[in-house]
């Protein structure tokens, strides 16, 4: 597949244009023109480039990519050992960031509400980025019960700020850095949000409101988004698609 058919593409089904982020979303590294294997994978770290290269991909899609808003813009140190794996390999890198969370059927929020069994039922916060529910899973009753699902599901303990014994009502979650929106799930009903990082003053908010927190991971939940996005491209357009989970514990 041709990489500007490709850029092209991802730009008209994520709607890369009507959204206002902290990073470039699309094409970031232009590598060859002709794109067969693709690697997907939350992160574009050197582990990943690398298992991308073993690989003998074309191009790299990730969640978290590159030129993030206020940062160094001197290519120095890790951005140049990147880079330069990139370039000498000739494989382009395409991110998408939130046009990747807010993806209806693809996107991370969507994905994770398969994998821990939600039933989405509405929305809330800017351009409508978190969502809301309820499980539709037997025996996920308490809090307690919320926190074990998503630990037996995600593969890691969630931390917990809220009572266990708690019943579970309507609840709202936004995977990654979305703690900043609790208190917009706390206004739009929640009695439980699931995000993937967590503040010091979450905690406080969720003591004094009553309403539960749980921090799953930031990496946990959003594996989900780009690997469905990666397998979307190969089954649309036939091309080879690999997905590489570098772990990390955050």
């Amino acid at each position: 597949m041709n990489r500007g058919q490709l850029a092209t593409y991802l730009e008209t089904e994520l709607q890369v244009a009507r959204v206002r982020d902290y990073c470039p979303n699309g094409l970031q590294v232009e590598g060859r023109n002709e794109i067969g294997r693709i690697v997907t994978g939350v992160t574009a770290s050197i582990a990943l480039l690398e298992a991308a290269i073993q690989l003998q991909a074309d191009a790299v899609m990730v969640h978290h990519g590159y030129f993030w808003r206020g940062e160094d813009m001197r290519v120095i140190g890790q951005k140049q050992r990147r880079l330069k794996l990139l370039l000498q390999h000739d494989i382009s890198l395409f991110g998408y960031h939130l046009p990747l969370d807010m993806h209806p059927s693809l996107g991370n929020n969507a994905r994770l509400a398969q994998v821990l069994g939600l039933l989405p039922e509405g929305r809330f916060g800017e351009d409508n980025i978190g969502w809301l529910g309820q499980f539709d899973v037997a025996g996920v009753t308490t809090i307690g019960d919320v926190a074990a699902h998503v630990a037996a599901r995600l593969g890691r303990e969630p931390l917990l700020i809220g009572d266990p014994a708690q019943a579970v009502g309507k609840v709202a979650w936004c995977t990654g850095a979305a703690h900043s929106m609790f208190d917009q799930a706390i206004a739009a009903g929640a009695t439980v949000y699931l995000s993937g990082e967590i503040s010091e003053p979450t905690v406080h908010l969720a003591r004094e409101t009553g309403v539960a927190y749980l921090a799953c991971g930031h990496h946990a939940t959003e594996r989900y988004g780009i690997a469905a996005l990666g397998e979307h491209l190969a089954h649309t357009f036939g091309i080879e698609h690999h997905f590489v989970d570098i772990d990390n514990p955050v």
